[in-house]
């Protein structure tokens, strides 16, 4: 198995990978919304990867993409618990089905937390369903003592 961080010449496959995310995730997406999303991840992919400030590690097994994790990083205030003022949020941790329970996700998610960690990051969040729930915690991810709260804006 071969882990490797994405360059922009990988942004095809993190928008497959971001798209196969979310229909694990949330079921069949609409025409539209995918669309949408296809078009909104290949810009924002380019920026990010290009200003530093978004990674994505993939596994690969036989030239096939099996498993891959993607860590935004944001800079805010400093505080005592993100005392660098840098945080990252854990996004679109997926295995495909025939490649889990192999330990794959805890070694993409434990090599992003390196490098977020090289890069002076304090803090990571993340939102988990039920199944990952496990995996995140074995590695040291806590319950935070705040709720998460979150106002839409934009349908």
């Amino acid at each position: 198995m071969k882990i490797y961080k994405a360059t922009l010449n990988d942004i095809e496959d993190l928008v497959k990978l971001r798209i196969d995310y979310l229909k694990m995730d949330l079921g069949n997406l609409s025409e539209s919304d995918e669309k949408t999303i296809r078009e909104q991840s290949k810009i924002y992919f380019a920026k990010h990867i290009h200003a530093g400030d978004f990674i994505a590690l993939m596994a690969k097994i036989d030239g096939k993409i099996v498993s891959a994790a993607f860590l935004a990083i944001q800079e805010k205030q400093a505080n005592p618990s993100f005392i660098t003022g840098i945080t990252g949020t854990l996004l679109n941790v997926i295995t495909y089905p025939e490649y889990r329970k192999q330990g794959i996700a805890s070694k993409v998610v434990q090599r992003i937390i390196n490098e977020a960690e090289k890069m002076g990051v304090s803090s990571i969040d993340l939102s988990s369903t039920e199944d990952g729930k496990t995996l995140y915690e074995k590695i040291g991810f806590t319950k935070p003592s705040y709720t998460s709260m979150r106002l839409k804006l934009k349908k």
